[in-house]
């Protein structure tokens, strides 16, 4: 077994997220959001730590600085890794990303029961947002073995790497890697169009081209579903509009309104009692009343609405923050370190 997978199977057995490894520095895990510093692990080489897991194909532009290095990286032992590798002061440095070597259902990651109505869509736009390191990848997985599980559909998922491998089950999946299968997201979603998809996953939206193929995507006709570095819904829709010129803001407005379904916003928080981290979400469903708002620019009333959609399925994150910390799931104090709204939630929780 390689040095460097020694380290993937301590941390996992610590229960870290993530592996940072730094050239002349030692190694470090995250545990339950915070950087620990693990005892016994020690390389006398980190350096060649990081070489050891660089696929031969990228090594080349690697040494000549042309660029930072995303892979997707699977152990002898079968679980898979992300990983990041990139130069600092000179330096070789990776972020090494542990995914579960399994997928998750959505009841075993805590997540509300409307995600799993939300999949049942036939056509139309569902968002999970978050911060880095919120899980959004593993809710979209979950998500996706679902519709595995119960349809026999074609489902197409477009990411940079390629993260879970499905199982074959009633549904027909291929996997499209960016930069080895496909030049880009937009490409692949364009493309995608004509394989006759019923399901596509984009793994991010992180341009406008990329937002304006998604979207034309769901309007056609497929269920996407795609991800957004935002801490809630309105700031979602202001993102996704604001990515577009100013000229056709208007009509992005309309666009998103006509094909979106729900987003699930999401952050992950140390439990009060014991390790591991608990989610907390904001839902929002594409109810006609939220939809009018979107298309009448009025996205700052939304957490209104979300907050009286309890019935459809809806809450705020505060909504969410403030149950977590009456049942005792999370300490208070951690409940405002991830609020986006520290003045409704301090009247919320006094």
């Amino acid at each position: 077994m390689l040095e460097i997978e020694k380290i993937m199977a301590h941390a996992r057995d610590m229960e870290a997220s993530d592996i940072h490894l730094t050239e002349e520095e030692r190694v470090m895990y995250r545990v339950d959001g915070s950087l620990i510093e693990p005892q016994h692990i020690a390389s006398s080489s980190v350096s060649e730590l990081i070489c050891s897991i660089i696929p031969q194909e990228m090594e080349e532009q690697f040494q000549r600085f042309i660029e930072d290095l995303d892979f997707a990286y699977q152990a002898e032992s079968g679980e898979r890794y992300r990983v990041n590798i990139f130069h600092q002061r000179g330096r070789k440095a990776a972020t090494i990303r542990l995914l579960n070597d399994y997928i998750p259902s959505l009841s075993q990651l805590g997540l509300p029961t409307i995600l799993e109505e939300l999949i049942c869509e036939p056509r139309g736009l569902i968002l999970v947002t978050g911060p880095t390191g919120s899980g959004k990848s593993t809710t979209l997985a979950a998500m996706i073995d679902k519709i595995n599980e119960e349809r026999a559909e074609h489902i197409l998922t477009i990411e940079d790497p390629v993260e879970y491998i499905y199982e074959k089950k009633k549904a027909l999946i291929h996997q499209r890697e960016v930069g080895r299968d496909v030049k880009s997201f937009a490409q692949a979603l364009r493309s995608g169009l004509r394989e006759d998809p019923d399901v596509i996953l984009v793994g991010e939206m992180r341009d406008y081209e990329t937002i304006q193929a998604a979207l034309t995507a769901a309007e056609t006709g497929h269920l996407v579903l795609s991800t957004l570095h935002t801490s809630g819904a309105a700031q979602t829709i202001d993102r996704m509009v604001d990515a577009a010129p100013p000229e056709i803001q208007s009509q992005m407005r309309t666009q998103i309104a006509g094909v979106l379904k729900g987003i699930i916003t999401q952050c992950l928080i140390k439990r009060a009692a014991g390790n591991g981290r608990i989610v907390a979400t904001e839902i929002l469903i594409g109810t006609d009343a939220i939809l009018n708002m979107i298309r009448e620019n009025k996205c700052y009333q939304l957490s209104t609405i979300m907050q009286s959609g309890g019935a459809k399925g809806m809450h705020t994150l505060n909504g969410d923050l403030v149950r977590l910390v009456s049942e005792r799931m999370i300490h208070r104090e951690d409940a405002f370190r991830y609020s986006s709204n520290i003045k409704e939630l301090e009247q919320l929780l006094f």
